[in-house]
């Protein structure tokens, strides 16, 4: 026997470790019970071939795609799969016409897996909808990316989102071991000896990514040479050395996400903010520009008035990033940051700005009351443009008297909260208020 035909006979095929080991049915997948455990209705209708059209919405090696391939092995339609990095609108309508053709001739279902959704623009996306509509073709779409952002809201309003969670370093042992003591379709065929801190380590590594931990233990037991008995032994060593950290994704939903953690975190934890500010400059490569210009509208709507000096920090901390670059303005900004975090916290200006939105959108129009108007002109009198009280000659810089349109002379829309500065404020304006409504009576 020559060693091309042992290796024939002792591998089960020349495919990667991973996609020999791609699940074939329900009972094989890994995680995901959420929306594929007993009972649940993705697993109902898999099982009893009515799937209808559907979004699966995960992380990279969460299950997505073999949860497709698991579809296309249960159902009696015809099923196709494209990848929209490559796909055309001709493919798409080649499918449709195919579709139409086997629905009305054999009373054949279509389905279409498209992977990586995202990555079909608009126009493309649009070519689906008369088909996905009319039922001419079961539509699955799978993404990585934030379906709300990248998917038309006409062909996410026909489809079900299911969402898939990160599978853990737990389900990654559990793929390893079945990969070990699998003789048809795994390593099983192989004397391996692999050392439990090593299924560990990669596990650990893979953060979750079942395939990058089958292709990591495959390569580990490739590479290593036998032992005199034969036995491949798969050391920590070996496996620190089969697989390398992860590089961290920053696509454009992550990006959002990061950015949405950071000034939700402004609103309560130092540390976090903190932490979000430079995990997404450091690790993800994010522009720090961006986080200041968030730090600058927190600063209005989650503090305003309440401390007016963190405005002052954050557009502080602009001009040093501006003047000095990255990194010499990183402790700049986490100085603004940290100054807003611990700032007393009030959103009565984003509210005052909401009521009186409401209040202008209430009215046709609003008429400036008279001794409001414009007076550097001659015959401003005869109109009765007259009667403004100058403030800054009564007592306390302050005179009762309207300023608002007639219509809504008596809405509020600043009101101050007793958070730091704004406690102060409040009370002058309870005092002002008082004397206005004292006017009245």
């Amino acid at each position: 026997m020559d060693l091309f035909s042992f290796q024939q006979e002792s591998e089960p095929s020349g495919r990667l470790l991973a996609d020999r080991m791609r699940p074939t049915s329900l009972d094989e997948y890994i995680g995901q019970e959420q929306i594929v455990g007993p009972g649940k209705l993705l697993r109902r209708a898999i099982e009893a071939d009515q799937v209808s059209s559907i979004l699966l919405y995960g992380p990279p090696g969460c299950g997505k795609t073999t949860l497709a391939h698991i579809i296309s092995q249960k159902t009696q339609a015809d099923f196709v799969r494209l990848n929209a990095v490559d796909a055309s609108v001709k493919d798409v309508r080649e499918v449709i016409d195919r579709a139409q053709t086997n629905k009305a001739m054999y009373g054949t279902k279509t389905i279409l897996f498209l992977d990586e959704v995202h990555r079909f623009n608009s126009s493309r996306q649009d070519a689906l909808l008369p088909a996905v509509e009319k039922g001419t073709i079961i539509f699955i779409g799978a993404t990585t990316e934030n379906p709300f952002h990248y998917v038309n809201g006409a062909l996410m309003s026909r489809s079900t989102l299911f969402q898939l969670q990160p599978l853990t370093k737990e389900h990654s042992l559990v793929a390893m071991k079945r990969a070990l003591t699998d003789r048809d379709k795994g390593l099983g065929f192989m004397q391996l000896k692999v050392d439990e801190e090593a299924l560990q380590h990669i596990a650990t590594m893979a953060n979750g990514d079942i395939r990058r931990a089958l292709n990591a233990l495959e390569l580990a037991a490739m590479t290593t040479p036998p032992e005199h008995d034969g036995t491949v032994h798969v050391t920590l060593e070996v496996a620190e050395e089969s697989i390398r950290r992860p590089t961290v994704r920053a696509d454009e939903s992550t990006q959002y996400d990061v950015l949405s953690a950071f000034h939700k975190s402004i609103r309560g934890s130092s540390d976090a903010a903190l932490f979000w500010f430079l995990y997404a400059v450091e690790k993800l490569g994010m522009d720090p520009m961006v986080f200041i210009r968030r730090l600058i509208a927190a600063s209005s709507e989650d503090i305003g008035l309440a401390n007016p000096q963190a405005m002052v920090q954050a557009v502080s901390a602009l001009e040093a990033y501006r003047n000095n670059g990255w990194p010499e303005a990183k402790l700049n900004i986490a100085q603004a940051i940290l100054f807003a975090v611990e700032s007393p916290k009030s959103n009565a200006v984003y509210t005052a700005i909401s009521r009186a939105m409401t209040a202008i959108d209430d009215m046709k129009s609003a008429e400036v009351p008279l001794h409001l108007r414009d007076t550097h002109y001659k015959g401003a009198v005869k109109l009765g443009h007259e009667g403004y009280k100058y403030p800054h000659d009564f007592p306390g810089h302050y005179v009762k008297q309207d300023y608002l349109p007639k219509e809504i002379s008596r809405r509020v829309f600043y009101q101050a909260t007793e958070q730091g500065n704004e406690a102060k404020i409040r009370i002058n304006q309870e005092r002002r208020r008082n004397q206005f409504l004292s006017r009245e009576e």
